[in-house]
């Protein structure tokens, strides 16, 4: 009788265990990204009663100059966020990629922005970028003799200086992913290449960029999904002003739904973003071949 029972705990217990997760994915996960594409279709406030419009939010969007306004803004975040981190990532894990005592600080340091709060990162920036009580300009007039711009005043700086500044936060994030990949690159070749003479540029040209290839398109691939994550910078540092000129579609997104609260229009703004990172994952995926090269 007990091993019966035994056995009949042992067969279905594993299945209890992922059911929480199963529960879970469909509660928090995929039940409301069903929603919000229902939502998509609708005109809700929060408040009154969801009344079905169909494709109208969507062509309110398309007909909206602030949209396309909007989605240039996060195009141009995108071309300097994604290959800004990467780069930067990859230099710091040439930096660190070194058996010297201190190492382990500097992994710390270089490291500390990502798990430091993009509220408070935002503010200090902030400051950081004051044009009258900023130290970044009060450098630049010292050094210079000149006045530097307002940062995050003026429409043409203000969104390339919350990408930047998202840059600094998340370089180390790529540069753990970087470090990884040059610790899996035999040491071997290297050895082999310094006994035919090859210098550190060659080295790295040669043996260190084309074996980091695979890093560098995973890498890549979660630049683009992380592309959500500056809502918050955006938040902190210039709440999508002046004007429209630092807004982009995670903000705007945001401004849709808990400002003016348009649920629809917003859930409609949220799967134009979607698609729009889906299909920049699907190219980087389609062109893979042509670029990455495994050992």
């Amino acid at each position: 009788m007990r091993n019966g029972a035994r056995n009949w705990y042992q067969s279905w217990h594993p299945y209890a265990f992922l059911a929480l997760g199963v529960v879970g994915l469909f509660v928090f996960r995929l039940g409301p990204i069903g929603a919000a594409f229902f939502m998509s279709f609708t005109e809700w406030n929060i408040m009154g009663d969801i009344e079905w419009v169909g494709l109208a939010n969507y062509k309110e969007m398309f007909a909206s100059g602030d949209f396309w306004i909007v989605l240039r803004n996060t195009g141009v975040f995108t071309l300097i966020y994604v290959p800004g981190a990467l780069f930067a990532g990859f230099l710091l894990s040439l930096v660190i990629n070194v058996k010297v005592k201190a190492v382990s600080f500097f992994r710390a340091l270089f490291f500390s922005p990502l798990v430091t709060s993009a509220v408070a990162i935002g503010m200090a920036w902030s400051w950081i970028l004051s044009p009258k009580f900023g130290i970044l300009n009060y450098f630049i007039n010292a050094a210079l003799g000149i006045e530097g711009p307002a940062w995050l005043g003026n429409p043409d700086t203000a969104l390339m200086a919350v990408a930047l500044v998202f840059i600094w936060k998340e370089a180390g994030f790529y540069m753990i992913i970087f470090l990884a990949g040059l610790q899996n690159i035999p040491n071997s070749l290297y050895e082999v290449a310094s006994v035919d003479g090859a210098s550190w540029w060659h080295k790295l040209r040669k043996i260190t960029l084309p074996l980091l290839t695979p890093t560098t398109f995973f890498a890549l691939i979660i630049a683009v999904f992380r592309l959500w994550q500056h809502f918050q910078l955006v938040y902190a540092m210039t709440k999508g002003g002046p004007g429209i000129s630092s807004t982009t579609l995670p903000y705007s997104i945001y401004q849709n739904a808990f400002v003016f609260y348009n649920m629809g229009y917003a859930s409609a703004l949220a799967y134009v973003f979607v698609l729009i990172v889906g299909a920049i994952t699907a190219l980087n995926f389609y062109y893979k071949s042509r670029w990455v090269t495994y050992q």
